[in-house]
């Protein structure tokens, strides 16, 4: 058993440095905006293509690891995380070509998110899987947070292009430690026919699992919403303030990255609550909590900087509070046999979720006023309310099936 903790820890690590080029884009976004001359759907757009090349990307790599091993996935795809943010460094000249290089970012974090969790969940004995899933999770918003605290240091050194460069040196790191750590997986026998799309008829039979994974859609609207635009909105509510400028030590992207890290243990915390109480109802408490706390902080521009602060520090907890116990609940209702195939439905609804949010905060934004109205914020956090009502509707919608 020391083994097998010591190979979660050691990924779990990994997991981290893969996500260090995550926050660059969004912590960049007043100095890109500004060079390009982008509308604020443009900007959203940009943010939300990240994900759409994830979406792309998932609905044929993590179904792949119910035949071949999630390792060699996980380490090309680790390989392609570091390279795709020194293309974006060198590759950018405008919203068009900053797309393709998103893009491929987001197909790299396709290729290392769940199938990184499908080698530790293979690895480890069942008892102790949904806490695994709960860590593991966990550790991607620890990447958020530790990607926003490197992006906050790197902003004020170097140029936007040698930001993307030196995030990079996160994901080479993460792939010199998963080739040493991550776990083979025994061969895959199957009588299958190979194909390269997956078929998601039996797994969309479940429909308790496919309630759970409406919700993870509509959660990561409002998650990669905060992710994407909190520095943005940050940005404009300190605008006229001394404690506005990115040399600041409270600025935007500190501010982030210390309420995403606080944020980190309520994942697991509410899982465990999750684990003894009732599910539906632990989750849907928080969903609704969460949308009056994003409707708050849209109306809070010009408030002061402390609440504006607590509330963006409430907002990251609920935010992220669900994440594991949603996940966990898909694990624990797949087949086995059909594991791989149910966790890719499962992050394919959710990040089309989160490849949605910021195109459609992006778009209200522009559509209430542009970003330099308060009032347009605040109808903009409203809309991502109104998307986040739909999960506890889906979940109970399926709780009483099998």
């Amino acid at each position: 058993m020391q083994k097998i903790y010591l190979t979660i820890a050691v990924i779990c690590i990994a997991h981290i440095l893969g996500m260090v080029p995550f926050a660059m884009y969004p912590t960049l976004i007043p100095v890109l905006q500004a060079e390009w001359s982008a509308s604020n759907t443009a900007i959203g757009w940009v943010a939300g293509i990240y994900f759409g090349g994830y979406l792309v990307a998932v609905a044929i790599l993590v179904p792949l690891t119910d035949r071949i091993d999630a390792r060699n996935i996980y380490l090309l795809s680790m390989g392609l995380t570091a390279v795709a943010p020194m293309a974006f460094a060198f590759g950018t000249f405008g919203v068009g070509s900053a797309s393709v290089w998103r893009f491929l970012q987001g197909v790299a974090l396709a290729g290392t998110y769940m199938p990184g969790l499908k080698a530790m969940v293979d690895a480890v004995p069942d008892r102790i899987q949904s806490r695994t899933v709960a860590l593991y999770t966990m550790c991607f918003g620890l990447g958020v947070a530790v990607s926003f605290l490197i992006a906050g240091v790197l902003v004020t050194t170097l140029t936007w292009q040698w930001v993307f460069v030196a995030s990079a040196i996160g994901p080479l790191i993460a792939l010199c430690i998963a080739w040493f750590f991550l776990p083979q997986a025994a061969p895959k026998k199957t009588k299958e026919k190979f194909s390269l799309l997956p078929d998601f008829r039996p797994v969309l039979k479940n429909k308790k699992a496919v309630g759970f994974s409406i919700a993870y859609g509509v959660h990561n609207v409002e998650l990669f919403v905060f992710r994407s635009w909190a520095v943005a909105f940050l940005f404009f509510a300190m605008a006229d303030r001394e404690s506005g400028s990115f040399g600041s030590n409270w600025s935007p992207a500190f501010i982030v990255a210390c309420a995403t890290l606080i944020a980190q243990p309520f994942s697991v915390i509410t899982n465990e609550f999750a684990e003894r109480l009732n599910r539906e109802k632990v989750i849907t408490i928080v969903m609704a909590l969460s949308a009056a706390t994003g409707i708050a902080l849209g109306f809070s521009s010009q408030m002061s900087m402390v609440l504006i602060g607590t509330i963006t520090c409430l907002y990251a907890i609920l935010t992220i509070a669900d994440s594991a116990s949603i996940t966990s609940a898909v694990v624990r209702n797949a087949h086995f046999s059909l594991r791989g195939t149910t966790m890719a439905m499962h992050t394919l609804i959710g990040f089309l979720g989160a490849f949605a949010g910021p195109i459609l905060f992006g778009v209200v934004l522009d559509l209430a006023g542009g970003d330099q109205a308060s009032i347009a914020w605040g109808f903009a956090f409203v809309a991502v309310a109104i998307a986040v009502i739909i999960g506890p509707l889906a979940i109970w919608r399926t709780a009483k099936s099998s």
